[in-house]
């Protein structure tokens, strides 16, 4: 019987012990979701991401090394899928990508933090917070870069807070979040692993032995502070130049020919009624692929008449239109298939029409996108992986060609760059752009087909980062939110209403850029210093451990 008791009392705290671990679960990916824009918290719950990651810090602690890639995994697959939920209305095969790829980052990630828990008894907090900044870095890098879900972005509406990120990038303000989850974390180590209620014994202990490193968090936390409130220029002395953000609230991919028919009536109506009302608008901005139909392509071939009688009126309207037009379009020319026959090659592009100088026939200034949505808009692993190729085309994919150069548009005196959709998310895009002389960024969007308000906050909350990062003014012009005017210091000055039809016109100001930020010299220098810091600690602290083991 005492056999058969003691044997019940370990199975009971064998269970209490992953019921713990699966609670610690399902409070990190709620932390993290919660943290950044979500259905219940539309602009997000900024100050829940200084403690976020406490949960799955103490997750690590309390599993073996062989259950940290299992718990690693799991943690990536929910927490991208409760935050990225939108993307199932993407692609049909985009969430599935999304988790496959969490699932098999977080499978690597959390092993990693589980080695330098076992390497550094003393100072493995430190170590995981480089662990989770170099982490984020990484994951924006290659084919399957991916921005969303950095840590720092969920300060998008602290501009306080998030003006550092002049200085370091996202990174320095990711890591100004990251660090109390990695102390708190370190100093409920020692007790996390026994029982619930002696969680904090190591506490008091924890303190007395890093008060350093608390306390330089906290100097940290006040220049950041002090440098928000301090650092903001006003423009009101400078040149502006006036935009009308068209918003038409529609997916311009939706529908065919009746629907392109449709959607340009109502952004010539929107346009019109926003010059009528503005006069003193400067140029006319309509979002990503707003147009569908190619318009140089169609105007020139001719091999479609209803599409070629629909260009002739955009082009039209565009030639009496008393401002230039930038819109987004799916560019085309002709190039060579795999066989050697003539092909027509896609872009998606934004392309800018001065009336009286390239509209008829038309030859906009353009930008063709540089960095495509990976899967959804470019595969470059058709030769690798023929049946994965043909698996996305047989789903709904609309590959595009890659754009080969940047590009910096000048009209009414303003200099700007147009990344277009997922390359706002991106931090070196824009500043390639300012640093060949962009005064502003002047986004182009579509996420109408997400139907998600938190969608549309979490890819405002990356974009502002944009304008902070190189001191210039930031439009976004979408086709149903969140279009907006950012100015420099990371302040949302004008937004207009999210699924409605509408235009937004206000006031950028020309400002000059000769004076470069730190983050426009180094760029994500921070990013790979957290990174290449990480590696070195491991690295450091495995050798020393196998030394140790050897001399003894």
């Amino acid at each position: 019987m005492a056999t058969q008791s003691g044997n019940m009392s370990n199975r009971e705290k064998r269970f209490a012990h992953l019921f713990i671990n699966i609670l610690l679960l399902f409070v990190a990916v709620i932390l993290f979701a919660l943290s950044h824009p979500n259905p219940l918290a539309i602009r997000g719950l900024p100050f829940l991401a200084y403690i976020a990651i406490i949960p799955l810090f103490l997750l690590v602690r309390r599993v073996s090394v062989p259950a940290s890639f299992l718990w690693g995994a799991l943690y990536g697959l929910m927490a991208y899928c409760t935050f990225g939920y939108w993307l199932s209305a993407f692609h049909p095969l985009a969430l599935y990508f999304l988790a496959g790829l969490s699932f098999l980052i977080f499978l690597c990630l959390v092993p990693f933090l589980k080695l330098a828990d076992i390497l550094f008894p003393r100072y493995g907090f430190i170590v995981q917070w480089m662990l989770w900044i170099g982490y984020e870095y990484l994951k924006t890098l290659g084919f399957l870069g991916y921005s969303y879900g950095i840590i720092g972005y969920s300060q998008w509406s602290y501009p306080v807070i998030i003006r550092i990120a002049a200085i370091f990038g996202v990174w320095g303000v990711s890591a100004l979040v990251v660090f109390p989850s990695a102390w708190i974390a370190g100093a409920l180590k020692e007790g996390c692993t026994g029982k619930f209620r002696d969680w904090t014994k190591g506490f008091t202990a924890f303190t007395r032995l890093h008060p350093v490193s608390l306390g330089l968090w906290l100097l940290a936390f006040l220049a950041t502070i002090t440098y928000g409130i301090l650092s903001p220029k006003e423009y009101t002395s400078e040149k502006t130049v006036t935009l009308a953000l068209i918003q038409p609230n529609t997916d311009p991919w939706t529908g065919g020919m009746n629907a392109y028919r449709s959607n340009l009536r109502i952004l010539t109506r929107l346009s019109d009624r926003a010059l009528e009302e503005h006069p003193e608008t400067d140029i006319v901005v309509w979002p990503e692929t707003a147009f569908i139909p190619r318009i140089a392509w169609h105007y020139q071939y001719r091999e479609d008449p209803v599409a070629f009688e629909l260009v002739s009126d955009l082009l039209s309207w565009i030639d009496r239109s008393p401002v230039p037009v930038l819109t987004g379009n799916d560019d085309a020319e002709q190039g060579k298939a795999d066989d050697g026959t003539l092909d027509r090659v896609d872009y998606n592009a934004a392309l800018l029409f001065t009336p009286g100088k390239n509209v008829i026939p038309p030859k906009p200034e353009r930008y063709r996108k540089m960095h495509l949505v990976p899967f959804t808009e470019y595969f470059p692993f058709q030769d690798q992986f023929p049946f994965f190729y043909t698996l996305l085309l047989e789903n709904d994919t609309h590959f595009w060609a890659q754009g080969s150069e940047p590009v910096v548009f000048s009209c009414k005196g303003l200099r700007f760059a147009t990344p277009i959709c997922f390359e706002d998310t991106f931090g070196y895009h824009s500043r390639n752009a300012v640093n060949l002389g962009a005064g502003a960024i002047v986004n182009i969007s579509n996420d109408a087909w997400s139907g998600s308000l938190s969608c549309q906050y979490q890819h405002l909350s990356m974009s502002v980062f944009r304008a902070v990062e190189n001191r210039v003014p930031l439009a976004r012009a979408t086709a149903s939110g969140q279009t907006a005017i950012v100015d420099p210091a990371g302040r949302i000055v004008a937004m207009a209403t999210p699924f409605t039809e509408t235009a937004l016109v206000g006031t950028i100001p020309v400002v000059d850029t000769t004076r470069r930020t730190p983050y426009r010299v180094w760029g994500d220098l921070w990013g790979i210093l957290f990174a290449a810091g990480a590696t070195l600690a491991l690295c450091g602290g495995l050798l020393t451990k196998l030394k140790n083991m050897y001399d003894n």
